[in-house]
């Protein structure tokens, strides 16, 4: 197929949208052009001219010769709203919203269905590795067992600095904001949220299977303290906030969770703001994906390659979602393909004993107590843990051994 000259109409002009700007400057071949960007921040200073500005959402949905809609706007209502308009005007649309997705893809991908528009989001996870695309495209037919990934930026540099540069948490978080990988309101980065859209996302290019995100068990790194770093390093480990989806028999264990990591995961050596991605195969084996996983630039460049595709017409195919609900015969409720009955080993670090009541501890492995802090190593029932998931009064640290 034949390149076509695009015009485009985008939404936000923040981090993200700034820096597809400037690589869209620079883009060598791409013919597109960004007719209009729609704002909220009346005061705030910009870098181009005014006339390419307008505060009014309608002045892109209601034009009728825009190509493509780039949504890359924080607020994911006001972000599905703007979508689901654009698909339904029969526009395609490029976004980075994973939470915006992860919490609507259902209605989402019925609307690509209905009205033959397509929806690509390759900067929503992975920043700027092009993992959706390869599940996509190289591993549309192989039978995937599991992908496993860190898919925060903001997670890894925290992680890094505190245990390379024997920083405390709070100071490892305030240098990942200066440089802008975490937000200034850094929940949904540090409590492992951000990584659970994300690695909803890839489950469904994975395995086929649309899960919610009350469905998926998240815990973060927010109470993560430097004893926790010392008690890795002595055994030769790192942390890492590991998104896990894997198949076993019939069903799928999917989670978002810190991981202890030896040296021989490929992951153990992806540091700082990178993002890794392991996807392991019958066929194929087991490959790893490494690039930048935060920042404006490399984000911007994943939105730009799929700017890029639409000059091609791409869309994605959905092939093992479509053969999933042909053997179940029509809208499955693919949340009765999780398992989250069974037993999983961690550590867990608190500071009153009393903190642990709601977790079914199966058998304790090891135990330490002293003034300064305690833990366990146990194994435990999984399903038990999803109490722990969103608590802001939790002063719990989990971590899979």
């Amino acid at each position: 197929m034949t390149e076509k000259h695009i015009k485009l109409g985008l939404f936000g002009f923040g981090c993200v949208g700034q820096g597809l700007y400037d690589i869209l400057n620079h883009s060598q071949g791409l013919k597109a052009d960004i007719e209009k960007i729609c704002v909220k921040d009346h005061a705030k200073k910009r870098k181009i001219d005014a006339k390419y500005f307008t505060y009014d959402k309608e002045d892109i949905l209601n034009r009728k010769d825009l190509d493509v809609i780039v949504e890359l706007i924080d607020n994911s209502q006001d972000a599905y709203e703007i979508v689901s308009r654009a698909l339904n005007n029969g526009v395609s649309v490029v976004t980075a919203n994973k939470k915006m997705l992860a919490e609507n893809f259902e209605a989402l991908y019925q609307l690509q269905e209905k009205n033959n528009v397509a929806l690509i989001y390759e900067g929503s996870a992975g920043g700027s590795i092009p993992i959706i695309r390869n599940l996509e495209e190289y591993y549309d037919n192989e039978l995937l067992s599991s992908i496993r990934g860190l898919l925060n930026g903001s997670c890894n540099y925290i992680l890094t600095r505190m245990e390379l540069e024997n920083m405390d948490y709070g100071k490892a978080l305030g240098m990942a904001q200066e440089c802008g990988f975490a937000e200034s309101d850094p929940w949904l980065d540090v409590a492992g949220y951000d990584t659970m859209y994300k690695l909803i996302l890839l489950t469904v290019h994975s395995f086929g299977i649309i899960l919610k995100p009350e469905q998926v068990l998240t815990l973060g790194i927010q109470n993560i303290s430097f004893d926790d770093i010392t008690y890795a390093k002595e055994k030769g480990l790192r942390i890492k906030l590991i998104a896990t989806a894997h198949k076993v028999g019939d069903k799928f264990r999917v989670y978002a969770l810190p991981h202890f990591v030896n040296k021989e995961s490929d992951l153990y050596n992806v540091l700082y703001e990178n993002n890794g991605v392991e996807v392991e195969g019958a066929y194929s084996c087991k490959q790893t994906f490494v690039g930048k996983g935060a920042g404006s630039h490399p984000t911007g460049s994943a939105v730009l390659s799929d700017i890029s595709a639409l000059t091609y017409h791409y869309k994605y195919g959905y092939k093992k979602l479509k053969k999933l609900r042909q053997q179940h015969k029509g809208n499955f409720d693919s949340g009765k393909l999780l398992d989250v009955d069974f037993d999983i080993k961690v550590y867990i670090r608190f500071a009153d004993k009393n903190d642990l009541k709601g977790i079914e501890i199966v058998a304790v492995e090891e135990e330490f107590k002293s003034a300064k802090t305690n833990y366990i190593v146990a194994t435990v029932k999984f399903n038990s843990l999803f109490d722990l998931k969103g608590k802001q009064d939790s002063k719990l640290f989990v971590c899979v051994v």
